[in-house]
């Protein structure tokens, strides 16, 4: 099962504290921020669940898959995700 976007509105709607539309700009607006945080480099902590954080990557070597060719990547910015000890304990079974 996958648990999109809207699921979590949902949820969060389903507490009823929020109006639907409450939930989702609230929903809405913490991805924002958490994307023009880690769009400016800074790492994104959220206590309790893990730490995103954007690495960069050296050019490497690579091939075509389908010709074989070799050709050479350039380098790139990644999202990484830590996740915290308490969420680490919640998955392991």
């Amino acid at each position: 099962m996958t648990l999109t976007k809207a699921d979590i509105i949902a949820r969060v709607y389903a507490n009823g504290q929020l109006t639907k539309a409450e939930a989702a700009d609230s929903i809405e607006e913490s991805l924002r921020l958490i994307k023009e945080a880690l769009g400016s480099g800074d790492e994104v902590l959220v206590s309790g669940f893990g730490k995103w954080s954007v690495r960069d990557k050296n050019q490497r070597r690579g091939r075509n898959p389908q010709t074989g060719d070799p050709l050479t990547l350039p380098p790139r910015r990644v999202v990484t995700f830590r996740p915290s000890r308490v969420l680490k304990a919640k998955i392991q079974p």
